[in-house]
């Protein structure tokens, strides 16, 4: 996905304030991305005893610190309801995908089960997906699919930055990827109608 050059650049400090916001005004309600009001955010930040005058100061071209923190999060929430949202599965398209992949690729990389029991346990179908595309398109190099370490970043063979969490995969090692990736399966319950 190519970046919105809007938002790429900005300091650390807006990218605190988008973490802190998220967690004090919350992602989502009802099932919809929510954008926080000025209010809400006013309220957490309190909450949290920090100040909030930083909304007001000035980033690019002098736009205060809020209007570009509301334009990110009406740009995320617009792009996961209009562009990721029509591309999620359920799954048995997942199954289905996962299934025509492995028929087409026939795979040698690992696929993975879920971590369901009995009746429900069957592959993770989106890390089995990922695994084999990438695989599909790795041209034969390595590939690490379950790295048990941190990902590093070396410079002249001393490490330079280590990751804080481990990923599902990285290419071809954790030592100076050329990528790296973090797959997320989630599955929603659908409520079951009671009798009157």
């Amino acid at each position: 996905m190519t970046p919105d050059k809007r938002f790429v650049g900005l300091p650390k400090q807006f990218w605190a304030f988008v973490r802190l916001i998220g967690k004090g005004c919350g992602y989502a309600s009802r099932g919809q991305i929510t954008v926080p009001t000025r209010e809400a955010v006013t309220g957490a930040l309190s909450t949290l005893g920090l100040t909030v005058t930083a909304l007001d100061a000035p980033l690019r071209n002098g736009t205060a610190t809020w209007i570009v923190l509301h334009d990110y999060f009406t740009f995320r929430r617009d792009l996961l309801h209009g562009h990721v949202e029509p591309n999620l599965m359920d799954a048995s398209q997942a199954k289905r995908e996962f299934g025509r992949l492995k028929r087409k690729l026939k795979p040698t990389c690992p696929l993975p089960m879920n971590k369901q029991t009995g009746e429900k346990k069957a592959p993770a179908y989106l890390t089995g997906i990922v695994n084999m595309l990438i695989e599909a398109n790795a041209q034969g190099n390595p590939c690490n699919y379950d790295p048990h370490a941190l990902v590093t970043v070396a410079v002249n063979k001393s490490p330079l930055r280590t990751f804080a969490r481990r990923m599902d995969g990285a290419f071809p090692s954790v030592i100076n990827p050329v990528a790296v990736w973090e797959v997320k399966e989630y599955t929603t319950i659908q409520p079951h109608s009671e009798a009157a």
